[in-house]
């Protein structure tokens, strides 16, 4: 294998897992709080369940409002409850 393979292999490696989801807080500074939403099938009955996980992230420059939907990206632990980091805002939410 030629060493610029090798490379470009261990950077996608070393990205981490991506979630999407609303934002339903941002009232911490440089931080959010991200819900995000996943169907599970039931091991015993087979019927599919919402389950969900808040997830506290990056947001290095405040720009995320509640009901932005974004995408975050796991990282090194920033604080104690900070382990996500904010990629891109998919969709903004609905100005009132």
């Amino acid at each position: 294998m030629t060493e610029a393979a090798t490379s470009s292999e261990s950077t996608v490696a070393k990205r981490g897992r991506t979630a999407t989801g609303k934002v339903v807080s941002n009232k911490m500074n440089k931080s959010i709080t991200v819900l995000v939403e996943r169907r599970e099938k039931h091991p015993v009955y087979g019927k599919y369940v919402t389950k969900s996980s808040k997830l506290h992230a990056h947001d290095e420059s405040n720009e995320c409002q509640e009901g932005d939907i974004v995408t975050i990206r796991e990282v090194r632990p920033i604080s104690k409850s900070k382990t996500w980091a904010l990629v891109s805002i998919d969709e903004r939410a609905a100005e009132v």
